[in-house]
């Protein structure tokens, strides 16, 4: 057997250093290499946050660099050879070029197990690699396993080869109910995600047991892991509120930006905050956040507003000079203000209304 490597990507955000620490506690003997990809463009609360995490893990993140060669920026590099065409929602050459490109080079052809910081309060799947010798695990969901790996593991043709795996276990009364469940075919009306949840309703560390016997016929880095698997036992949900404590209590913090700000807009009080990491101009921010960077970093404003030329601007339809009109700052606070009034927030931080107005960008901006 091939030894496996065990990888976690430090985004510079929450999740990500969250789950940085929450392995290294839970699972101590677990050898995680760290790694971070440097667009070169982040704010100076994500350097901050890495050299704390770098503190409390007591070991070095590797910071991934795309275009190592160049004198520039690896933003700024990709940037010239894509004629000044600025990335987008439709074309996110950023996340390739700076991100997966980088990340698929440093691990090679070297069987990877990466673990990813999506919350089991989240709707999204994350990065699955197309490399079929790197596999994601999701730590903080009751599904630690990706979609790829359930799809074939609840395939109707595979209903005979679970069954007789499930007939190898002492699982009690579960096994009856388990039994029941896998006998039931895909269809139309019982698709994949209702039979998952049935069986983690019945047990969760059973159905992982399970799943993890069902890998180790298949070629994925896991089956080929001579180390038992510590996961498979892990019940927890980890959860918004869950992210920041484990932050605050072990003091690496929560990056600044995530802390809201409060702003009075004609009478009204309000707050705002960046709701995730990444480069300073991100295309996916909501247009508060552009706000909040022109007032408290005006300087990377600026810097972001330089990019806008030959036609290409961050967003659709507006450009950052006529976002910066006091009339059109004024109207953006103003409507901020009243979706912040109709939400009713349980928690202190503003992620929360960011987070769930907007969704999250690209998930491989967060690996």
């Amino acid at each position: 057997m091939s030894k496996v490597r065990h990888v976690l990507g430090i985004s510079g955000g929450k999740d990500s250093a969250a789950l940085a620490i929450y392995l290294k506690n839970l699972y101590p003997l677990m050898d995680i290499d760290y790694y971070s990809s440097d667009t070169g463009k982040e704010l100076d609360e994500t350097y901050q946050l890495i050299s704390n995490l770098e503190v409390y893990l007591g070991k070095s993140i590797n910071i991934l660099k795309a275009a190592e060669n160049s004198h520039e920026d690896p933003f700024d590099h990709f940037l010239k050879m894509y004629g000044g065409f600025l990335p987008s929602s439709n074309s996110r050459w950023c996340t390739k070029k700076l991100k997966l490109e980088p990340f698929e080079k440093y691990v090679g052809n070297d069987l990877v197990v990466s673990y990813v910081g999506i919350r089991g309060d989240e709707d999204r799947e994350g990065y699955i690699s197309r490399k079929s010798n790197i596999q994601s695990i999701f730590p903080f969901r009751r599904n630690i396993w990706s979609e790829d790996v359930i799809e074939k593991f609840l395939a109707n043709e595979k209903m005979e080869q679970v069954i007789s795996s499930l007939n190898q276990f002492d699982f009690g009364t579960t096994k009856g109910k388990m039994l029941q469940v896998l006998l039931k075919p895909l269809d139309m009306g019982f698709n994949m995600h209702h039979k998952l949840n049935q069986l983690l309703e019945l047990g969760v560390k059973e159905t992982n047991h399970l799943i993890y016997d069902f890998l180790k016929t298949t070629s994925y880095p896991l089956a080929q892991d001579q180390a038992y698997f510590p996961l498979l036992d892990n019940e927890e949900n980890l959860v918004r509120d869950d992210i920041f404590r484990i932050l605050e209590e072990t003091g690496v913090g929560v990056p600044a930006y995530y802390k809201k700000i409060d702003f009075d807009i004609d009478g009204k009080q309000s707050s705002y905050a960046r709701s995730r990491s990444g480069c300073f101009f991100c295309f996916y921010q909501q247009k508060i956040e552009w706000v909040w960077l022109y007032e408290q970093h005006p300087d990377l404003f600026k810097k972001a507003m330089v990019y806008e030329k030959d036609g290409y601007t961050w967003m659709q339809n507006e450009s950052l000079e006529q976002l910066t009109a006091p009339d059109r700052i004024r109207q953006i606070k103003n409507e901020y203000a009243k979706r912040q009034e109709r939400t009713k927030i349980k928690s202190n931080f503003l992620v929360d209304i960011l987070d769930e107005e907007e969704g999250v960008g690209c998930a491989s901006c967060f690996i």
